[in-house]
């Protein structure tokens, strides 16, 4: 996938379609709206370059999809 705004994954998910991105260059807002996304259309999202982020941050993102984030801690 080329790399999309973050309001684009945001609707994508929304609308149901599950995505992966690196997540690595996101803002902790971008990755929050894109998790809100997820759990409003039931979409998985597949977070991947986020093995230095704080856990308190990957706590957030987790709990603003309400389940619908994997994280790919490569």
């Amino acid at each position: 996938m080329p790399n999309r705004v973050q309001h684009d994954l945001a609707r994508i998910a929304a609308a149901g379609g599950g995505v992966a991105f690196d997540a690595s260059s996101r803002s902790l807002n971008e990755l929050l709206r894109i998790a809100e996304g997820a759990a409003k259309g039931k979409a998985t999202v597949i977070m991947r370059g986020i093995a230095t982020r704080p856990t308190a941050e990957l706590e957030r993102i987790g709990a603003a999809s309400k389940g619908r984030v994997v994280f790919v801690m490569d």
